[in-house]
């Protein structure tokens, strides 16, 4: 039971603490997409997965839940695909019109590709400009995606529930009802266009990409303040008093207890606890040391052997410390720059390999949480803002999937004023997955290593 009990509490903390964090990241790629007035269609904590449980927010459509892969969390922003399908605005158009319809009526009445119309459904629904209508026929037809398709909600303007503030719900249709847009299908396809991450200008999707950086490195900060300002920290305390005896060890089988002040070892005197600390090590070289100490009042001497790895099974005696708000913001800031001076270093080729062995895959994090949790609450939680602060400045380095590889794609087409091929993306993207497909194998085997 005990073994089982060792196997089960890294993968909980572990996960508990990975996918809140991750949740915590695309919370922030979240608000800043509904703060630029981007659409968001779903927020949810774990990985996508058909089995889950949700609600829809009345405000803004958005489904907010939770799935069984408790791996993470993602946000879906509409407009994220850079991809286009060239009949997307006359399928977005006729799909209004007929308020329901079939892909193949589609293709018939726009003389289209049955699969090119149904491509700009899957678009189009990414977006959140037309709803899926499953059927049982439909679920027989596509394995991925429904081949009926209805109108979103819409008023007078065009707005969408997923446009918050801006749709006005008592002149509104509802979804499936015949619409038909007071504009040229091009317009209204741009006009669609200018709530997605795509239809925003360089600085919006800026912000969108970094604000699951600067949320996580503000969890981190909080956590850290909270943890030295409110839980406290434990710190040794350099008195010569005992704070706790092992169980089993030679220092409770010579009956020496938690309070008993050690006052001299092998005739040094020792007022303090470094000093006592320092004389252990230079004693017992004979495999046992001699002790003047005080219980109760009462001094005694005694001579202990120590144990086989010349131990004597005491420990410091430690207070809970508390710091004021201001300290607790330099000690969180200082950390930042630790973290962030740790994830530059590993940029740098001669410190890389010293840096990756020094690092922990999802194996050694769920180790260390479990370890941490079980320290108490306060080193958890340390443990918690560290490892938001690492997933704030990693998800910076320049390398797709992360948020700092789109970033740099936006950079360069800001710079060169020309979109970057998709193809040229995508192959970026690629690379960046089969490098940090290497990275992890390799921090796994180190990890497996340490832990054996």
């Amino acid at each position: 039971m005990e073994a089982i009990s060792e196997i089960i509490a890294p993968i909980f903390w572990g996960v508990l603490l990975l996918s809140v964090l991750v949740f915590v990241h695309e919370g922030g790629h979240f608000l800043a997409a509904r703060a630029c007035g981007v659409r968001v269609t779903e927020l949810f904590l774990g990985m996508p997965c058909r089995f889950n449980v949700h609600f829809s927010s009345k405000r803004i459509g958005t489904k907010f839940g939770v799935t069984p892969l408790l791996i993470g969390g993602y946000a879906a922003i509409c407009g994220m695909d850079p991809q286009t399908v060239p009949c997307a605005p006359a399928v977005l158009a006729a799909v209004h019109r007929h308020g329901t319809v079939s892909v193949s009526d589609l293709a018939r009445e726009l003389e289209l590709d049955p699969d090119d119309v149904l491509d700009a459904c899957a678009f189009l629904l990414g977006w959140g400009s037309i709803a899926p209508v499953y059927e049982d026929e439909s679920k027989q037809s596509s394995k991925y995606y429904p081949m009926t398709y209805a109108s979103m909600p819409r008023d007078a303007a065009g707005n969408t529930v997923y446009d918050g503030k801006a749709f006005d719900r008592t002149h509104a249709t509802k979804q499936g009802d015949a619409w038909v847009p007071p504009m040229g299908d091009d317009e209204f396809y741009r006009c669609e266009r200018s709530h997605t991450y795509l239809g925003k200008g360089f600085w919006k999707r800026a912000l969108m990409l970094v604000a699951g950086i600067i949320v996580n490195i503000l969890t981190g900060f909080i956590l850290m303040v909270g943890v030295y300002s409110i839980v406290g920290i434990q710190s040794v305390d350099n008195v010569n008093t005992i704070g706790a005896v092992e169980a089993g060890s030679p220092a409770a089988s010579a009956g020496l207890k938690a309070g008993d002040a050690i006052l001299m070892v092998d005739g040094e005197s020792t007022a303090t606890w470094e000093e006592v600390y320092n004389a252990l090590q230079e004693s017992g070289e004979d495999g046992a040391v001699d002790l003047t100490v005080e219980h109760d009042g009462s001094q005694r001497q005694m001579t202990i052997e120590l144990s086989d790895q010349g131990t004597l099974g005491i420990s410091a005696s430690v207070r809970t410390v508390r710091l004021n708000p201001l300290d607790s913001m330099r000690v969180g800031a200082m950390y930042i720059v630790q973290t962030a001076q740790g994830v530059i270093r590993m940029l740098t080729p001669q410190h890389t390999v010293e840096m990756l062995n020094n690092s922990a895959s999802i194996v050694g994090i769920s180790v260390l949480s479990a370890q941490a949790a079980q320290a108490g609450a306060g080193t958890f939680l340390s443990f918690a803002a560290l490892i938001s602060f690492s997933l704030g400045f990693m998800n910076l380095l320049p390398i797709p999937p992360l948020d700092g590889g789109k970033l740099l794609i936006e950079i360069v087409q800001a710079v060169s004023r020309r979109q970057v091929p998709i193809k040229v993306q995508a192959a970026f993207s690629w690379l960046g997955i089969i490098l940090f497909g290497l990275l992890f194998v390799y921090m796994l085997r180190v990890d497996i290593l340490r832990l054996l």
